[in-house]
């Protein structure tokens, strides 16, 4: 099975609304949940053909401060394969 990229991100409180509505206005590019509401840490699936544009556009989140601390980490729903 393919697993696509995973990442999580510190969401700014205030403006998590307008954050979440322009990530989503890109279709197909990421599924996002709230993975931790008391620190506003989101995580973020991504297909390995949307990296690039996700990527960009989430540098231009960082840049006006509505995210922080963004980490591509291993997937934590990916399971080791059994042959």
């Amino acid at each position: 099975m393919n697993f696509g990229l995973y990442y999580q991100a510190l969401v700014n409180r205030e403006k998590g609304w307008y954050f979440t509505a322009i990530l989503r206005s890109f279709e197909h590019m990421c599924f996002d949940r709230t993975l931790d509401k008391q620190k506003h840490l989101f995580e973020f699936y991504v297909p390995q053909s949307q990296q690039e544009q996700f990527e960009a556009i989430m540098q231009y989140f960082v840049k006006k401060g509505l995210v922080s601390e963004l980490q591509q980490l291993p997937n934590r729903l990916q399971k080791d394969e059994i042959l």
